[in-house]
């Protein structure tokens, strides 16, 4: 799995102007069902309501403003992730960024 930022950092997308904060990651979009990266909200805003949450990948990314907090237990929330987006490459033949289906 590759190495995504924590929750709380700080950041700057490629042709934006306006920093955002991540407050998830490894996010399913629920129009599409598309895999993101992350999810985050304007910076210092907020959450200022439901058409202001962004999807986007790490390659999105421009630059890194700060990074957020880490400890064991985001190290063991991380491990746990990263077994599960291995089992999901599996299943996807490598690509997790993948249309999720709904098995209903």
């Amino acid at each position: 799995m590759k190495a995504l930022l924590p929750i709380g950092s700080v950041v700057l997308l490629k042709g934006g102007n306006k920093r955002l904060i991540i407050v998830g990651i490894i996010q399913t979009c629920p129009e599409d069902g598309i895999v993101y990266d992350y999810m985050a909200y304007l910076y210092p805003e907020g959450f200022v309501g439901l058409e202001h949450n962004y999807l986007f990948n790490h390659d999105d990314i421009d630059r890194i403003e700060v990074k957020g907090f880490t400890d064991n237990e985001h190290d063991e929330f991380r491990s746990r992730l990263a077994e599960f987006i291995d089992n999901k490459e599996a299943e996807t033949n490598g690509d997790v960024h993948h249309k999720v289906q709904n098995n209903k």
